[in-house]
């Protein structure tokens, strides 16, 4: 094999996987040097001889991030790209995807200056992000498990309330009662389930306590946690997907980055919106949305600004989209809170230029 001058790449893209790496590397007249496959260790050992500051995309996966970590501590431009991004760039289409075509798309996609790069995440903020997802986890598991109780009670006539906690506490019941017709190995299947929705509980109970230490200790959580609908489990999630708020040039875009902006069917000069796109980080807009709701249902009870513009847009747009609103308002309010280093004030009242438009000069003047 003819001996490669490293020295001429300018750009390397890498499609990852479990264990091989598919590279493509250009230099400075988009001439392709190198497409073949590595071994990870093969591909870190290449990846030293490269020059200083060469840019190394790929597509974001998991373990792209450790991979950038392991990168830059070589003194490399490691950079993740937004893979439903990349399959815009792949020449031969959808109908050639395989993993040379991929590397050769992400190689093209990162040459593009208007394709932002995902934010390397530390070590830390993956650990806190860890124990979220654990927490998710669990929960989806204790639902399907109710879930599963339910379906087998019901074979025998047994159908009790919505409730998991009115579940709970009919199943020692049930289990113990002779009169009904449940057969003896039903009645230990499920008392071992029983037993396992305990200990589901008892994992998620570890996993809140945790993520609750962490937005205490955490600064930035403490001040997220100050806002209406914006709970310890939120808060730690906002600072730990989104470690610096500054990459948003301004409120608005960090809002639509969160994807709580209406998507548009534009054209000709009309203006066609739509509902919200659904298409960011999708654990941390349901949970922006979640204490939402629970602004919006006592809101009624409180006489600050924002609850009173809740209790009006309820009556004039209906619920779901208030919550919406108030959901977008909150990241608006998080981004100006994390870059401007002001303190949430529920009172705070905007001040409005000549032309009508609100000045955002505070915190929560970006909620307006």
């Amino acid at each position: 094999m003819q001996e490669i001058n490293r020295n001429l790449i300018c750009r390397v893209s890498v499609d990852l996987a479990k264990r091989v790496y598919q590279v493509h590397a250009v230099d400075g007249f988009e001439k392709v040097v190198l497409a073949r496959s590595m071994a990870p260790e093969r591909f870190f050992e290449w990846c030293q001889s490269l020059q200083p500051g060469c840019v190394v995309a790929m597509e974001s996966c998991s373990g792209a991030h450790h991979i950038c970590r392991r990168l830059r501590s070589m003194g490399l431009d490691a950079r993740i790209l937004p893979a439903q991004h990349v399959g815009a760039y792949r020449v031969a289409g959808a109908r050639s995807k395989n993993d040379a075509t991929d590397a050769a798309a992400i190689c093209e996609a990162a040459s593009r200056p208007h394709l932002l790069a995902v934010p390397v995440k530390s070590a830390a903020q993956q650990g806190t992000l860890s124990i979220h997802k654990l927490r998710e986890g669990f929960k989806e598991e204790r639902t399907a498990l109710i879930n599963r109780i339910r379906g087998l009670l019901a074979e025998f006539g047994l159908v009790f309330a919505q409730s998991p906690d009115a579940l709970h506490a009919a199943l020692p019941d049930v289990l113990e009662d002779a009169s009904n017709e449940l057969p003896g190995d039903l009645r230990l299947a499920l008392d071992r389930s029983l037993k396992h929705w305990g200990r589901l509980d008892e994992e998620m109970a570890w996993c809140e306590q945790r993520i609750t230490q962490h937005a205490r200790s955490d600064e930035r959580a403490k001040k997220a946690s100050e806002l209406l609908g914006i709970g310890p489990i939120t808060a730690s999630a906002v600072v730990a997907t989104v470690d610096d708020f500054t990459q948003f040039k301004s409120a608005k875009q960090f809002g639509g980055w969160t994807d709580l902006a209406p998507s548009q069917n534009s054209s000709g000069g009309k203006t066609k919106l739509g509902g919200i796109t659904k298409r960011g980080d999708v654990y941390l807009r349901t949970l922006l949305i979640q204490g939402a709701k629970s602004a919006v249902m006592t809101a009624h009870k409180r006489k600050d600004p924002i609850s009173l513009w809740l209790v009006q847009l309820k009556e004039r747009v209906g619920w779901q989209k208030t919550i919406v609103a108030l959901a977008n308002k909150n990241a608006r309010i998080l981004w100006c809170v994390m870059t401007r280093g002001d303190r949430f004030d529920p009172n705070h009242v905007p001040k409005r230029s000549h032309a009508g438009e609100e000045v955002i000069t505070r915190s929560a003047g970006a909620a307006a």
